[in-house]
């Protein structure tokens, strides 16, 4: 967990948050916990400031890493890895090659199907106009 890192959101005042990695450009987004206003207060637009929080890149301007906190998260990840003997495995490419783990457009007989036929009527006040 990397602690104590400022999220500057676009058009917000900066928030403190603990990251749960290093952001990577593969990466989408931010995926972090502990969300707090830079007074350590609860901001007015969450409800718990433990959940986890999802920010997508095109929202954040930059990240303020405190010095050192990566060298500690790296640490403490070595630290677990020899308690455990396990390491931590990333998922899967997907196998269409995009980034993301869903599709997200919809089948060509559902695009056609939405599409339909005019209503001559319809058209015809479009005519009139």
């Amino acid at each position: 967990m990397i602690r104590n890192v400022v999220v500057h959101v676009s058009n917000e005042q900066p928030l403190l948050t603990d990251l749960f990695s290093v952001p990577s450009p593969a990466d989408v987004g931010v995926l972090c916990t502990n969300l707090r206003s830079m007074d350590g207060k609860r901001p007015v637009f969450i409800d718990n400031i433990a959940n986890t929080f999802f920010f997508p890149y095109h929202v954040i301007r930059f990240l303020e890493i405190p010095v050192g906190a990566i060298d500690r998260h790296e640490a403490e990840d070595d630290a677990s890895t020899a308690m455990t003997g396990s390491t931590v495995h990333a998922l899967p490419e997907p196998e269409d090659g995009s980034l993301l783990p869903m599709v997200i457009e919809a089948e060509s007989g559902e695009q056609d199907a939405d599409l339909g036929e005019i209503d001559e009527d319809f058209l015809r006040r479009i005519r009139d106009i």
